[in-house]
């Protein structure tokens, strides 16, 4: 068994608190069972923003007789794009792998990893298999992965979720989205820019749930009119045959059963479906039974309010703690960690002004409270504001 100072659970923002703690001598071990640099990096902002920056590329040559511009798109070498995006991405990884690997300061352990006490990890899986490594102080940053709702027939369907649509070279002829937050939002963009038909299927009122009504509303409006968007509908059946995916929604509201209504239905054809309906906790990957360490009822962890978990010299941060599910959300809950440990004082870790971005057409961006909350506590100004791209796009 190796014993070390500190042991970080996941190769994200958690690698901040990692060389924080290598810095001021303390032996470092990092375990990771995929790719370096986390969820960000290899399957989130880092790919998906370098790709919408390609559809806003051709959006503005489109658009380019706007400026008395004669400019004309005659070819997309849609595979060559994405395969571009998507070896940057694992060079990056790869770069911070072999960093590690040849740290003095780091031990690197590769694979699945499951505690076996409150503060030993095993490797069970991969190139470090039957490892285990002790730690005083251990920090998990093992993060989420794409939630699949509790769809009919989902399991028979060959869907996608944002991780293999970053890897798509094909753009799908007919593009069926089951979600309505950010992620959906942002590849419909992405694949309607580039010839897709999209339909979106969201559980909410509106898109972008998350921010302020009146944008969400605006940006829903905007929407539908380059897309057929379904709000306030939940996926509740799926059927694939011969290419053709079949889903079935009905309105999110419940009857006095419990169970939602069956009345005006929609049932929306396509080739691909792609599940966008939020994130899961890694949690359950972790025999986190082995520790003291506690879930709440979604299964993230929970922490006080410096990001101590209920087992004594455990910590968590990023997208396992459910709370802003960013990667600067993440950065300064690392921030926030590393002062607690290796500070003078402990100091809460605050959220007061979480600042979000949706890369779509149009864009939208905000920060602080939404008007309804600052009415709700009896607020005159709201202190929230908004980026909303209100240019035509055709």
């Amino acid at each position: 068994m190796n014993e070390v100072d500190f042991l970080v659970i996941g190769s994200g923002s958690g690698l901040d608190v990692a060389n924080a703690a290598a810095n001021r001598g303390q032996s470092v071990a990092v375990v990771e069972k995929g790719p370096l640099g986390g969820t960000c990096l290899n399957r989130g902002y880092i790919p998906s923003k370098m790709l919408l920056y390609h559809a806003d590329v051709f959006e503005t040559v489109e658009r380019a007789d706007e400026f008395h511009i004669d400019a004309e798109i005659t070819d997309v070498n849609f595979a060559e794009m994405v395969r571009e995006v998507n070896e940057d991405v694992s060079a990056d990884a790869d770069s911070i792998r072999k960093g590690f690997r040849s740290s003095p300061q780091h031990d690197l352990y590769e694979g699945e990893r499951r505690f076996v006490d409150e503060r030993t990890v095993e490797i069970v899986s991969g190139e470090d298999e039957g490892a285990q490594i002790r730690a005083e102080t251990v920090l998990i940053a093992a993060g989420t992965r794409p939630a699949i709702p509790g769809i009919d027939g989902i399991d028979d369907v060959d869907y996608l979720t944002s991780t293999e649509a970053l890897q798509l070279e094909t753009p799908p002829d007919h593009l069926l989205i089951v979600g309505g937050g950010y992620i959906a939002a942002e590849l419909g963009h992405f694949f309607g820019t580039f010839g897709s038909d999209v339909t979106i299927i969201g559980r909410r009122p509106n898109l972008l749930p998350e921010a302020d009504e009146e944008v969400a509303e605006a940006f829903t409006d905007r929407y539908a009119d380059r897309f057929t968007v379904h709000t306030g509908y939940a996926a509740t059946a799926a059927l694939e045959s011969g290419g053709t995916v079949t889903v079935e929604a009905h309105p999110y509201e419940y009857g006095e059963d419990g169970g939602i209504r069956e009345n005006d239905s929609v049932t929306v054809t396509g080739d691909t479906l792609l599940v966008a309906a939020g994130r899961t906790p890694n949690t359950d990957l972790l025999n986190l039974d082995a520790t003291a360490v506690q879930t709440d009822e979604r299964g993230f962890i929970e922490t006080d309010e410096y990001l101590r978990t209920t087992a004594e010299g455990v910590w968590a941060l990023g997208d396992i703690v459910g709370e802003y599910l960013l990667k600067h959300s993440a950065n300064h809950e690392a921030q926030a960690v590393a002062r607690n440990l290796f500070g003078d004082d402990l100091q809460p870790v605050d959220y007061t002004a979480m600042p979000f971005a949706v890369f779509a057409s149009p864009e939208v961006a905000g920060v602080g409270a939404h008007e309804s909350e600052l009415q709700e506590a009896g607020t005159e100004y709201a202190t929230r504001t908004y980026r909303y791209d209100q240019t035509a796009r055709g």
